[in-house]
Protein backbone atom coordinates (compact mmCIF):
# COMPACT_ATOMS: atom_id res chain seq x y z
CA UNK A 1 0.00 0.00 0.00
CA UNK A 2 1.40 3.43 -0.99
CA UNK A 3 2.04 6.03 1.68
CA UNK A 4 -0.66 8.39 0.35
CA UNK A 5 -3.26 5.60 0.60
CA UNK A 6 -2.17 4.50 4.05
CA UNK A 7 -4.78 5.57 6.61
CA UNK A 8 -3.18 4.69 9.94
CA UNK A 9 -4.45 3.81 12.46
CA UNK A 10 -7.59 2.61 10.65
CA UNK A 11 -5.64 0.54 8.12
CA UNK A 12 -3.37 -0.80 10.83
CA UNK A 13 -6.42 -1.84 12.83
CA UNK A 14 -7.89 -3.63 9.81
CA UNK A 15 -4.72 -5.61 9.18
CA UNK A 16 -4.26 -6.31 12.88
CA UNK A 17 -7.82 -7.63 13.21
CA UNK A 18 -7.34 -9.84 10.17
CA UNK A 19 -4.08 -11.21 11.54
CA UNK A 20 -5.54 -11.88 14.98
CA UNK A 21 -8.46 -13.67 13.38
CA UNK A 22 -6.07 -15.99 11.55
CA UNK A 23 -4.09 -16.60 14.73
CA UNK A 24 -7.25 -17.49 16.67
CA UNK A 25 -8.27 -19.96 13.96
CA UNK A 26 -4.83 -21.59 14.02
CA UNK A 27 -4.51 -22.18 17.76
CA UNK A 28 -3.32 -25.73 18.57
CA UNK A 29 -2.94 -26.59 14.89
CA UNK A 30 0.29 -28.19 13.73
CA UNK A 31 2.73 -26.99 11.10
CA UNK A 32 5.89 -28.71 9.82
CA UNK A 33 8.61 -26.31 8.65
CA UNK A 34 11.63 -27.63 6.77
CA UNK A 35 14.81 -25.83 5.81
CA UNK A 36 18.12 -27.05 4.46
CA UNK A 37 21.60 -26.59 5.76
CA UNK A 38 22.34 -24.23 2.86
CA UNK A 39 20.25 -21.51 4.52
CA UNK A 40 22.11 -21.93 7.79
CA UNK A 41 25.45 -21.99 5.97
CA UNK A 42 24.71 -18.69 4.21
CA UNK A 43 23.16 -17.20 7.34
CA UNK A 44 19.90 -16.86 5.40
CA UNK A 45 17.54 -17.89 8.17
CA UNK A 46 16.01 -14.44 8.05
CA UNK A 47 13.34 -14.24 10.73
CA UNK A 48 12.64 -18.00 10.77
CA UNK A 49 13.60 -18.56 14.40
CA UNK A 50 11.68 -15.49 15.54
CA UNK A 51 8.65 -16.63 13.52
CA UNK A 52 8.75 -20.12 15.02
CA UNK A 53 8.84 -18.70 18.55
CA UNK A 54 5.97 -16.31 17.78
CA UNK A 55 3.93 -19.24 16.44
CA UNK A 56 4.67 -21.23 19.58
CA UNK A 57 3.74 -18.32 21.84
CA UNK A 58 0.51 -17.80 19.86
CA UNK A 59 -0.64 -21.33 20.57
CA UNK A 60 0.37 -23.05 17.34
CA UNK A 61 2.36 -26.29 17.27
CA UNK A 62 5.37 -25.91 14.94
CA UNK A 63 7.83 -28.73 14.20
CA UNK A 64 11.18 -27.93 12.54
CA UNK A 65 12.93 -30.44 10.25
CA UNK A 66 16.43 -29.63 9.01
CA UNK A 67 19.33 -30.86 6.94
CA UNK A 68 22.97 -29.79 7.00
CA UNK A 69 24.68 -30.74 3.75
CA UNK A 70 27.29 -27.94 3.53
CA UNK A 71 28.44 -28.49 7.11
CA UNK A 72 28.75 -32.23 6.47
CA UNK A 73 30.82 -31.64 3.34
CA UNK A 74 33.10 -29.20 5.11
CA UNK A 75 33.65 -31.58 8.03
CA UNK A 76 34.40 -34.50 5.71
CA UNK A 77 36.86 -32.32 3.79
CA UNK A 78 38.71 -31.49 7.00
CA UNK A 79 38.97 -35.23 7.66
CA UNK A 80 40.38 -35.82 4.19
CA UNK A 81 37.22 -37.50 2.87
CA UNK A 82 35.93 -36.35 -0.51
CA UNK A 83 32.15 -35.98 -0.87
CA UNK A 84 30.47 -37.66 -3.82
CA UNK A 85 26.86 -37.64 -4.96
CA UNK A 86 24.57 -39.74 -7.13
CA UNK A 87 21.52 -37.88 -8.49
CA UNK A 88 21.83 -35.37 -5.66
CA UNK A 89 22.12 -37.99 -2.90
CA UNK A 90 25.29 -38.13 -0.82
CA UNK A 91 27.18 -41.41 -1.08
CA UNK A 92 27.43 -42.42 2.59
CA UNK A 93 29.78 -45.20 3.64
CA UNK A 94 30.15 -46.26 7.27
CA UNK A 95 32.80 -43.63 8.04
CA UNK A 96 30.82 -40.86 6.39
CA UNK A 97 27.66 -41.92 8.20
CA UNK A 98 29.35 -41.26 11.53
CA UNK A 99 30.21 -37.74 10.38
CA UNK A 100 26.69 -37.15 9.04
CA UNK A 101 25.18 -38.12 12.39
CA UNK A 102 27.69 -36.05 14.35
CA UNK A 103 27.02 -32.94 12.29
CA UNK A 104 23.24 -33.23 11.93
CA UNK A 105 22.27 -34.54 15.37
CA UNK A 106 25.05 -32.64 17.12
CA UNK A 107 26.40 -29.39 15.76
CA UNK A 108 23.57 -28.21 13.49
CA UNK A 109 20.70 -29.49 15.60
CA UNK A 110 21.94 -28.03 18.86
CA UNK A 111 22.78 -24.72 17.21
CA UNK A 112 19.16 -24.40 16.11
CA UNK A 113 17.84 -25.38 19.53
CA UNK A 114 20.07 -22.74 21.13
CA UNK A 115 18.86 -20.09 18.68
CA UNK A 116 15.23 -20.84 19.54
CA UNK A 117 16.03 -20.57 23.24
CA UNK A 118 17.80 -17.26 22.67
CA UNK A 119 14.63 -15.92 21.05
CA UNK A 120 12.51 -16.90 24.04
CA UNK A 121 11.14 -20.21 22.77
CA UNK A 122 11.32 -23.78 24.06
CA UNK A 123 12.80 -26.48 21.87
CA UNK A 124 14.06 -30.05 22.04
CA UNK A 125 16.63 -31.34 19.55
CA UNK A 126 16.11 -34.85 18.16
CA UNK A 127 17.29 -37.24 15.51
CA UNK A 128 15.04 -39.87 13.99
CA UNK A 129 16.70 -42.43 16.27
CA UNK A 130 15.37 -40.72 19.40
CA UNK A 131 12.11 -42.32 20.48
CA UNK A 132 12.42 -44.55 17.39
CA UNK A 133 10.81 -41.77 15.34
CA UNK A 134 12.17 -42.59 11.88
CA UNK A 135 12.49 -46.25 10.96
CA UNK A 136 14.37 -46.66 7.68
CA UNK A 137 15.62 -49.30 5.31
CA UNK A 138 18.32 -49.27 2.64
CA UNK A 139 17.77 -47.19 -0.47
CA UNK A 140 16.88 -49.05 -3.65
CA UNK A 141 20.32 -48.03 -4.92
CA UNK A 142 22.15 -48.94 -1.74
CA UNK A 143 24.95 -50.63 -3.67
CA UNK A 144 25.92 -47.17 -4.92
CA UNK A 145 24.73 -45.01 -2.03
CA UNK A 146 25.69 -47.03 1.05
CA UNK A 147 23.86 -45.89 4.19
CA UNK A 148 21.39 -43.62 2.43
CA UNK A 149 17.97 -44.79 3.56
CA UNK A 150 14.31 -44.67 2.73
CA UNK A 151 11.62 -44.14 5.36
CA UNK A 152 9.69 -47.28 6.29
CA UNK A 153 7.59 -45.93 9.16
CA UNK A 154 7.23 -42.95 11.50
CA UNK A 155 6.34 -43.10 15.19
CA UNK A 156 5.05 -39.68 16.27
CA UNK A 157 4.40 -40.46 19.96
CA UNK A 158 7.38 -38.50 21.31
CA UNK A 159 6.74 -35.59 18.95
CA UNK A 160 3.06 -35.52 19.94
CA UNK A 161 4.02 -35.26 23.61
CA UNK A 162 6.49 -32.46 22.97
CA UNK A 163 4.21 -30.27 20.87
CA UNK A 164 1.31 -30.65 23.28
CA UNK A 165 3.62 -29.56 26.10
CA UNK A 166 4.54 -26.50 24.04
CA UNK A 167 8.03 -27.48 22.90
CA UNK A 168 9.27 -27.05 19.34
CA UNK A 169 10.74 -30.39 18.21
CA UNK A 170 13.84 -29.80 16.07
CA UNK A 171 14.32 -33.00 14.07
CA UNK A 172 17.30 -33.90 11.90
CA UNK A 173 17.11 -36.37 9.01
CA UNK A 174 18.86 -39.38 10.56
CA UNK A 175 16.96 -42.68 10.91
CA UNK A 176 17.49 -46.11 12.42
CA UNK A 177 17.42 -49.53 10.77
CA UNK A 178 16.01 -52.91 11.75
CA UNK A 179 19.38 -54.15 12.98
CA UNK A 180 20.54 -50.92 14.60
CA UNK A 181 22.00 -49.33 11.48
CA UNK A 182 22.00 -45.56 11.12
CA UNK A 183 20.70 -44.10 7.86
CA UNK A 184 21.15 -40.75 6.16
CA UNK A 185 17.69 -39.58 5.00
CA UNK A 186 16.66 -36.81 2.64
CA UNK A 187 15.34 -33.97 4.81
CA UNK A 188 12.68 -32.91 2.28
CA UNK A 189 11.33 -36.46 2.20
CA UNK A 190 11.35 -36.62 6.00
CA UNK A 191 9.41 -33.36 6.25
CA UNK A 192 6.75 -34.47 3.79
CA UNK A 193 6.27 -37.87 5.41
CA UNK A 194 6.24 -36.36 8.90
CA UNK A 195 3.60 -33.83 7.89
CA UNK A 196 1.32 -36.71 6.88
CA UNK A 197 2.08 -38.79 9.97
CA UNK A 198 1.43 -35.89 12.38
CA UNK A 199 -1.71 -34.80 10.50
CA UNK A 200 -0.51 -31.22 10.29
CA UNK A 201 -2.39 -28.34 8.75
CA UNK A 202 0.47 -27.16 6.53
CA UNK A 203 3.95 -28.11 5.34
CA UNK A 204 6.27 -25.18 4.65
CA UNK A 205 9.50 -25.87 2.76
CA UNK A 206 12.11 -23.11 2.87
CA UNK A 207 14.58 -22.81 0.01
CA UNK A 208 16.71 -20.20 -1.77
CA UNK A 209 14.03 -19.05 -4.24
CA UNK A 210 10.58 -17.55 -3.80
CA UNK A 211 8.62 -20.61 -4.85
CA UNK A 212 8.02 -22.04 -8.33
CA UNK A 213 8.26 -19.59 -11.24
CA UNK A 214 7.10 -19.48 -14.85
CA UNK A 215 8.78 -17.67 -17.76
CA UNK A 216 7.07 -14.56 -19.11
CA UNK A 217 8.02 -11.75 -21.48
CA UNK A 218 9.27 -9.80 -18.49
CA UNK A 219 11.25 -12.61 -16.94
CA UNK A 220 10.30 -15.15 -14.30
CA UNK A 221 6.90 -14.87 -12.59
CA UNK A 222 6.01 -16.61 -9.36
CA UNK A 223 3.19 -19.17 -9.48
CA UNK A 224 1.01 -18.55 -6.45
CA UNK A 225 -0.87 -21.86 -6.57
CA UNK A 226 -0.27 -25.30 -8.08
CA UNK A 227 -2.50 -28.34 -8.03
CA UNK A 228 -0.95 -31.74 -7.35
CA UNK A 229 -1.61 -32.75 -10.96
CA UNK A 230 0.09 -29.62 -12.30
CA UNK A 231 3.07 -30.11 -10.00
CA UNK A 232 3.42 -33.69 -11.22
CA UNK A 233 3.41 -32.52 -14.84
CA UNK A 234 6.13 -29.96 -14.15
CA UNK A 235 8.36 -32.62 -12.62
CA UNK A 236 7.62 -35.25 -15.26
CA UNK A 237 8.39 -32.75 -18.01
CA UNK A 238 11.71 -31.79 -16.48
CA UNK A 239 10.65 -28.15 -16.10
CA UNK A 240 11.14 -28.33 -12.35
CA UNK A 241 14.57 -29.86 -11.96
CA UNK A 242 17.63 -30.43 -9.80
CA UNK A 243 17.31 -29.51 -6.13
CA UNK A 244 13.74 -28.27 -6.47
CA UNK A 245 12.45 -31.74 -7.37
CA UNK A 246 12.69 -33.35 -3.89
CA UNK A 247 11.12 -30.22 -2.37
CA UNK A 248 8.17 -30.20 -4.73
CA UNK A 249 7.91 -34.00 -4.47
CA UNK A 250 7.70 -33.72 -0.67
CA UNK A 251 4.92 -31.17 -1.02
CA UNK A 252 3.00 -33.36 -3.46
CA UNK A 253 3.35 -36.43 -1.23
CA UNK A 254 2.21 -34.45 1.81
CA UNK A 255 -0.89 -33.07 0.10
CA UNK A 256 -1.69 -36.43 -1.47
CA UNK A 257 -1.41 -37.93 2.02
CA UNK A 258 -4.02 -35.62 3.52
CA UNK A 259 -2.19 -32.39 4.42
CA UNK A 260 -4.48 -29.55 3.25
CA UNK A 261 -1.69 -27.52 1.65
CA UNK A 262 2.09 -27.31 1.28
CA UNK A 263 4.16 -24.22 0.54
CA UNK A 264 7.58 -23.43 -0.95
CA UNK A 265 8.99 -20.06 0.12
CA UNK A 266 12.34 -18.29 0.34
CA UNK A 267 14.24 -18.90 3.57
CA UNK A 268 15.48 -15.33 3.88
CA UNK A 269 12.09 -13.69 3.36
CA UNK A 270 11.27 -11.29 6.19
CA UNK A 271 8.61 -13.03 8.34
CA UNK A 272 7.93 -15.31 5.38
CA UNK A 273 6.49 -18.15 7.48
CA UNK A 274 4.00 -15.78 9.15
CA UNK A 275 2.98 -14.20 5.85
CA UNK A 276 2.46 -17.58 4.21
CA UNK A 277 0.38 -18.81 7.15
CA UNK A 278 -1.67 -15.73 7.97
CA UNK A 279 -2.37 -13.98 4.67
CA UNK A 280 -4.57 -15.00 1.79
CA UNK A 281 -2.06 -14.26 -0.99
CA UNK A 282 1.16 -15.49 0.65
CA UNK A 283 4.62 -14.94 -0.83
CA UNK A 284 5.57 -18.36 -2.20
CA UNK A 285 3.93 -21.21 -4.09
CA UNK A 286 1.11 -23.16 -2.49
CA UNK A 287 0.45 -26.76 -3.55
CA UNK A 288 -2.98 -28.25 -2.94
CA UNK A 289 -5.09 -31.03 -4.42
CA UNK A 290 -7.12 -28.94 -6.85
CA UNK A 291 -7.62 -25.47 -8.30
CA UNK A 292 -4.03 -24.82 -9.28
CA UNK A 293 -3.26 -21.99 -11.65
CA UNK A 294 -0.04 -22.84 -13.49
CA UNK A 295 0.19 -23.35 -17.25
CA UNK A 296 2.15 -26.34 -18.60
CA UNK A 297 5.14 -24.11 -19.42
CA UNK A 298 5.67 -23.02 -15.81
CA UNK A 299 9.20 -23.44 -14.51
CA UNK A 300 11.48 -22.56 -11.63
Amino acid sequence: MSEENWNAPADFGTYLARGLRYVAEWRRKRVVVKFGGQALEKNELGTLVDDLVLLQQSGLRPVLVHGGGPEISRTLERLGVESSFVDGLRVTDEESMGVVEMVLAGRVNKRLVSMIHEHGGRAVGLSGKDGLILKAGPHARSAELGFVGEIESIDTELLDILVERNYIPVLCSVGYGERGETYNLNADTVAGALAVAMKVEKLIVLTDVRGIHQPTENGQERIATLSVAEAERLMEGGIVSRGMVPKLRACVEAVSGGVPSAHIIAAGELHGVLIELFTESGIGTMIRKGNGAAPPSAGV
